[in-house]
């Protein structure tokens, strides 16, 4: 099994990974299919179901479908352009993207929340339709966004296919039991073992480039979130608070009286941040999601700016070793909030900080999946239920906290030996079943728990 740390890490666009990346790249895999067609198409429609409906509005889905029937996609997106874009789309009725003659689509008509029931594949699906001068469909597809921007059709998803379709790879671990016995029988750490398969697939440089790029992203968007002020999207009037709270720490360092504790504050405020960035639809890192995004660089950060020795020459280690731990995660259970709750998102993102932070200062491949499985197991459970379906309450304080587990358990696991009692594939797999069995109004519907029982409007 091999997911690559560009797979677990993508650029992109707010607020949501699986619910605005997903339909964006989704759209721009139909226009594709429409540029090989044999027939010249007219117009477009899409229907949103399940999830994906239900949240849609609040994730920005429409307009994600929008722009991605137009030619936009997430990691070259460009906001100023998507405005012009779609003001236009709204007045003109068509959309105008490349290779394709202009094509009939009215927001208003074209584009349909289904708030049946969700398809059959997958909580977060979309149908895509080309249709002739009539308005008739000839060429349909359905799509499923199943988290962190990966997109599957109803053929791929049914087939078993995944993103493993490659030459094979030195270290193909499918579990961290695996994981760890080529680890032991290689000499090698989990990132090694992970550079290793990435060179296998795209070269060196290509994995020291794209890394550097992961990072000084995640870094910027921290930055801009530290220093933007103001209301977030929405209607919540929810008020950004990261600015503030980082000024205020900047004000108390030097005080002989500053609690221990506060540090924690530092680390919420680098995820809020991130955050709160992604809640106003700005350029974020999917960390394995959009709604987890905060959790992974906040801890970064951290490692980055207050630990000891903390060197830049281990940026690539850290995001090598959560990208293995990501893509145990996914390939066993899932890093989707619609599937599983957001156990699957800032859960997965603790598991891989943790594990990432561990790592960089010094642990072992034992330490490493110890402070993994600690992170997850202590999010098994944990629902998703924003408020008025935006990526806002609880998600932005959800990721500092999600933060301050990730060093607490990768604390934890360097005071220990690496043997612990609950092993990281028995996490993994308890968190699958405990989605599975999950309600669904607790699966990113806005259906139940604090989404309806805080006033939102």
């Amino acid at each position: 099994m091999f997911l690559s740390v560009f797979d677990m890490f993508k650029v992109g666009v707010g607020p949501s990974s699986s619910h605005t990346m997903g339909p964006m790249v989704a759209a721009a895999r139909f226009l594709d299919l429409m540029r090989a067609a044999p027939f010249e198409p007219h117009g477009v429609k899409a229907s949103l179901h399940g999830s994906l409906a239900f949240t849609g509005v609040g994730h920005a889905t429409d307009r994600a479908t929008i722009l991605g029937l137009a030619g936009f996609l997430p990691d070259t997106y460009d906001h100023e352009a998507a405005e012009a874009a779609l003001e236009a789309i709204h007045k003109d009725h068509q959309v105008l993207p490349e290779g394709l003659p202009p094509l009939h689509f009215d927001p208003k008509a074209d584009l349909k929340f289904d708030f049946g029931p969700a398809l059959e594949g997958h909580a977060n699906g979309m149908i895509l339709m080309a249709t002739d001068a009539q308005g008739d469909a000839i060429l349909q597809e359905t799509y499923y966004s199943i988290g962190g921007g990966f997109v599957m059709t109803e053929a791929e998803l049914k087939s078993g296919k995944n993103t493993d379709e490659g030459a094979p790879v030195p270290y193909p671990f499918k579990t961290a039991d695996e994981m760890m016995e080529m680890a032991r029988d290689s000499g090698k750490s989990i990132a090694h073992m992970k550079k290793a398969n990435e060179i296998s697939r795209g070269g060196a440089q290509n994995l020291k480039q794209g890394v550097e790029r992961l990072w000084q992203v995640m870094n910027d968007c921290i930055e801009r979130g530290l220093v933007n002020e103001g209301e977030l999207p929405g209607g919540l009037q929810v008020k950004r608070r990261a600015k503030g709270i980082h000024e205020a720490l900047l004000a108390e360092r030097g005080m002989n009286l500053t609690a221990p504790h506060t540090i924690n504050d530092w680390i919420s405020t680098y995820a809020m941040a991130v955050n709160e960035e992604n809640a106003a639809g700005g350029q974020v890192v999917t960390a394995p999601t959009n709604g987890a995004a905060g959790v992974l660089p906040a801890v970064m950060r951290y490692w980055l700016d207050h630990v000891p020795g903390a060197s830049q020459g281990k940026i690539e280690e850290f995001l090598l070793t959560a990208a293995a731990i990501g893509g145990l995660i996914k390939h066993n259970a899932s890093i989707s909030g619609a599937e599983a709750g957001c156990q699957a998102e800032v859960g997965s993102a603790a598991a891989m900080a943790a594990a990432g932070l561990c790592a960089v200062m010094g642990g072992t491949v034992e330490q490493v999946e110890n402070a993994a499985e600690i992170a997850l197991e202590h999010h098994l459970g944990m629902t998703c239920d924003p408020v008025k379906g935006l990526v806002q309450v609880p998600c932005i304080e959800r990721n500092g906290l999600g933060a301050i587990k990730a060093v607490s358990a990768a604390s934890l696991a360097l005071r220990g030996t690496g043997d612990h009692f609950v092993p990281l594939d028995a996490a993994i797999e308890t968190m699958r079943q405990t989605g599975r069995d999950m309600h669904e109004h607790y699966k990113e519907t806005s259906l139940g728990g604090l989404a309806v029982n805080v006033p939102n409007c």
